[in-house]
């Protein structure tokens, strides 16, 4: 059995270590702890995890944000992966640093790169995670805020989150999508 997992960011060292970034920094984690490195492919970095007799393919879009759907869609017929176990990693200013939440399905809330996903997809109804990084911003400087770099504070407790959505992935790709977001929305 196969899952897709998406890491939604910008390609380029310049946007690396940026809040909009943390969708790549979280299959980076991922991939790291596998010892499985990333490589070029179509639309997207690949690299292929295996966990508890499944095949995980973790991609990270190179299309910027805002074309991101062409890159799922991509890869879902590619892999012949059905949208349900398709997870979708990406940044949430509605959320404190640090808190995900995890969802089968939803709205793209104003991110560019989700709504490029619901566009091409032709519905709002692909599971997803998004990572809190706060919203500690003057009114109108919200693109300035999601790609400025993590703070010291956020930077020190980086790790220790990370691991959490590492297990979160895990989790839905070996027990499903009910029972990771019983487990890992209160976390």
């Amino acid at each position: 059995m196969k899952n897709l997992l998406v890491g939604l960011g910008n390609p380029g060292v310049e946007y690396a270590e940026t809040r909009h970034n943390i969708g790549f920094k979280a299959l980076d984690a991922l991939a790291g702890a596998s010892n499985v490195v990333f490589s070029p492919g179509r639309y997207a970095d690949v690299a292929e995890v295996k966990h508890k007799g499944r095949t995980l393919i973790l991609i990270k879009p190179q299309t910027f944000m805002n074309l991101s759907g062409r890159a799922v869609n991509y890869w879902l017929q590619q892999e012949k992966i059905p949208i349900e176990r398709c997870m979708v990693i990406t940044d949430d200013i509605a959320l404190p640093f640090g808190k995900i939440r995890i969802r089968a399905k939803g709205s793209h809330g104003g991110h560019n790169g989700l709504r490029h996903i619901q566009e091409v997809l032709g519905t709002p109804n692909y599971p997803r995670l998004r990572f809190g990084v706060g919203n500690d911003f003057h009114p109108g400087e919200q693109v300035k805020y999601v790609l400025a770099p993590w703070s010291d504070e956020e930077q020190s407790a980086m790790s220790e989150r990370l691991d959490v959505v590492k297990e979160a992935l895990l989790s839905f790709t070996s027990i499903g999508l009910e029972r990771t977001m019983n487990f890992f929305n209160n976390k």
